[in-house]
């Protein structure tokens, strides 16, 4: 009982305090390479907490195109530190290699779970009051359009239903089954 009584709650506040930063880095990762409104309260939102730590890491990274080379650094050392106080708390060892590797799967996870619950909030959103505007609705919609967009074109709309949220989660959940079990037998 000695060491998990402390063990088990500092694991679950750096899992979560260091698993929302990422998914907020990694949202305004994904904002800026769909090129969604900044100006949206919800981006501004995104920015603001982002900034004190990707301003100055932009100083000395720069980015590739529309590719935020420091915001993916900054998730990847953000997840290594997070899985390295972890693995410390446990009194285990593991190698930077691992670390990397377990990171680098965690991240495409979060990615392609970002996309998969920003498909079923929109999908939901869209029987429960369709037609409103939303600051939210407007970043999922800049999110998941550029997936959906040639899932329709593949899967038109049939009786005036729209398949395309269907045929995106299913090659979603195909591409995390094909991925991340290899990511994360490499890292053991």
């Amino acid at each position: 009982m000695g060491s998990s009584y402390v063990t088990n709650p500092l694991e679950f506040l750096i899992n979560t305090l260091f698993g929302l930063y990422i998914l907020t880095v990694m949202l305004r990762f994904l904002l800026a390479v769909v090129g969604a409104d900044f100006y949206n309260p919800v981006s501004q939102f995104l920015v603001k907490v982002t900034n004190p730590l990707l301003v100055p890491l932009r100083r000395v990274i720069p980015s590739i195109g529309k590719i935020d080379t420091s915001a993916l650094l900054l998730m990847l050392g953000l997840q290594m530190v997070s899985f390295g106080l972890i693995a410390l708390l446990r009194a285990g060892q593991v190698s930077m290699i691992s670390l990397l590797i377990l990171s680098v799967a965690e991240l495409v996870g979060l990615f392609l779970n970002v996309l998969l619950f920003s498909i079923l909030i929109q999908v939901v959103i869209s029987w429960v009051s369709p037609g409103t505007y939303n600051p939210a609705i407007s970043v999922l919609y800049s999110i998941t359009e550029p997936l959906l967009r040639p899932c329709r074109r593949l899967l038109p709309p049939i009786s005036g239903i729209d398949l395309s949220p269907l045929a995106a989660l299913i090659g979603i959940q195909v591409v995390k089954m094909l991925l991340l079990p290899p990511l994360q037998q490499l890292a053991q």
